[in-house]
């Protein structure tokens, strides 16, 4: 039996026996990425470095990622998919190269994880007119003694670009008793604008072994959810609902798994709200709730799921800290839900009186703007003997999620992948900005800090505790001082120091994020001096004109500021 925390601590320590300096568990809200909304693998907070920027601790680097990904929340339910994961991960960054990576995998699976050799196997790239067969991973498998090589297409193995442009590659992903747990990615192409495959300036290293499914695999379980990462709430989920797992699988893997995702999203920083992140959290929320229904729980229950959580995740000391806090958002929200489907039930009576049949529109209204779950619009017509087209319904969805998805194209189209001057620019304005309000407001001892940011081509949104309303005569001193300190054509300069000393200089950052124990410190002329992971521009004179957009609340006591440069 090997628990989660064994297996991350073998990964770590074996990667560091090879020369790999660990890096830190960063915000599930990437920062150098906004063309997603959540961190969907371990490559994220590592953008800047996979696009050549020098990474502080080396060219060598081994860490575990918390993951959200929402693409397959549908799936959810089955034995294997998960909404919140961790993923392992090991890069070179312009180091070592395939043979390198994929002997570490056998040395790793093999004798690290003492997998019998003939229990693993892998699949190639077969090669297309982009990119040719990736023969040499091949090999090298062979070599060691993998005898069981497969090769499949880009679809299969393949991986990227993040956005529209930048590093991609082929990649080669690793099986035991046909369950995939790693893969190893070679990032040795960039994707252009004109969709050519080009040689990569600097060629990396990206790995990803899943932890959850990699548990399951060990301890020979075929359920991911009867794994200790699930278990525990599992099992208060049957104590709530007086009714066994073994009955109410789908159901119960739901509940578990949204809720663990919905309390590490609350846990850095997310609230329920209709837009962008706080609509993925609704949404799981609700959903959760959903099928707490179908299980007979008709009370608050999200809330009393955290306990499990923390008591899973115990290396996660934040999590037992804002305990207070993740029990009152989720009893917020169960209340809020639990009124609208109230509201719901009676807009669902008046769309179907003295109706035999509800049409498709009416039904989405229902979902789209009531919260009205399908599944339940599916049971109230079914119990009024009305019809309704669930396939109809779905295909109503597809055309609004095409919709939806071209307007968040729209808004995310550029990240740092695809457009890196632009978003280099504004980030580098947002340091102006911090360094701005803090002189406006006379911040000194730097109360005032950064609670959040999220960079696209177009413009910055940047979140500050802050108590109240700025007013229009503060936010337009804090846009000349930004202004001021561009039109002084400030040099932009990043030196490399232990993270100790740049505490005791007093040098700020985000530090609810973990760093590691050296960091990239960058200095703004004589206004600014941060901790952070860059890209930056050499000089304020490249930034044009800054001017703030807007300034509105972006949760109980911190404020949120969105700007462009001209």
């Amino acid at each position: 039996m090997i628990t989660r925390q064994q297996l991350i601590k073998k990964y770590i320590d074996f990667f560091k026996s090879k020369g790999h300096k660990e890096i830190p568990n960063s915000s599930l809200i990437p920062e150098n990425d906004p063309t997603v909304l959540f961190t969907t693998a371990g490559m994220h907070p590592l953008v800047p470095f996979l696009l050549g920027e020098k990474h502080p601790l080396g060219k060598r680097l081994v860490g575990m990622q918390k993951c959200i990904r929402t693409g397959d929340i549908e799936e959810v339910g089955d034995e294997v998919h998960h909404t919140f994961f961790e993923m392992l991960g090991n890069w070179s960054l312009g180091d070592y190269w395939k043979e390198d990576a994929i002997k570490y995998s056998i040395e790793f699976l093999t004798k690290e994880l003492k997998i019998p050799k003939e229990k693993i196997s892998v699949t190639c790239f077969k090669g297309d007119k982009d990119a040719p067969k990736d023969t040499e991973s091949a090999e090298v498998w062979k070599k060691d003694g993998i005898k069981k090589v497969k090769f499949l297409s880009k679809k299969d193995n393949w991986w990227g670009p993040a956005g529209k442009t930048g590093p991609c590659g082929p990649d080669t992903e690793m099986f035991v008793n046909n369950v995939e747990i790693w893969n190893d990615v070679f990032m040795q192409y960039h994707k252009d604008a004109n969709e050519k495959y080009l040689p990569a300036k600097q060629k990396n290293i990206d790995t990803g072994m899943g932890v959850e499914r990699t548990i399951a695999v060990l301890n020979n379980l075929k359920d991911n959810y009867l794994t200790e990462c699930f278990k525990p709430i599992i099992n208060k989920i049957e104590e709530l609902s007086k009714k066994k797992y073994t009955n109410y699988k789908k159901e119960m893997r739901i509940i578990a798994d949204h809720i663990k995702s919905a309390v590490f999203i609350i846990n850095d920083g997310i609230t329920p709200s209709n837009t962008e992140h706080g609509y993925i959290l609704r949404r799981l929320i609700r959903r959760a709730i959903r099928y707490g229904q179908s299980l007979d729980i008709r009370e608050n229950f999200t809330s009393r799921l955290v306990d499990s959580i923390i008591e899973i995740y115990s290396d996660y000391p934040e999590l037992s800290k804002k305990r207070n806090e993740l029990i009152t958002e989720l009893d917020r929200e169960e209340n809020k839900f639990r009124q609208t489907l109230e509201r719901a039930i009676n807009i669902f009576e008046r769309l179907t009186k003295d109706k035999k049949e509800i049409s498709c529109k009416d039904s989405f209204l229902l979902y789209q703007s009531y919260g009205f779950p399908v599944e339940m619009i599916e049971e109230e017509c079914k119990s009024r003997k009305i019809k309704f087209s669930r396939k109809e319904f779905e295909n109503e969805c597809k055309i609004h999620q095409e919709l939806s998805r071209t307007a968040a194209e729209g808004r995310f189209k550029s990240g740092l992948a695809d457009n890196s001057k632009a978003t280099t620019r504004l980030h580098t304005a947002s340091h102006l900005l911090l360094a701005a309000i803090r002189k406006v407001f006379n911040d000194k001892d730097n109360s005032i800090h950064q609670k959040g940011s999220n960079i696209t081509a177009e413009r910055l949104r940047f979140d500050f505790n802050f108590p109240r309303k700025l007013t229009e005569n503060e936010l337009k001193e804090i846009e000349k001082e930004v202004n001021s300190n561009i039109q002084k054509g400030c040099p932009v300069i990043r030196k490399e120091m232990p993270l100790e000393e740049a505490k005791k200089k007093g040098i700020t950052g985000v530090f609810e994020h973990k760093y590691g124990d050296v960091v990239s410190v960058y200095t703004i002329g004589e206004c600014s001096k941060e901790i952070c992971t860059g890209p930056h521009v050499k000089n304020t004179c490249e930034l044009g004109k800054f001017k703030i957009i807007k300034e509105e609340s972006s949760s109980s006591g911190v404020r949120r500021i969105k700007a462009v440069v001209e």
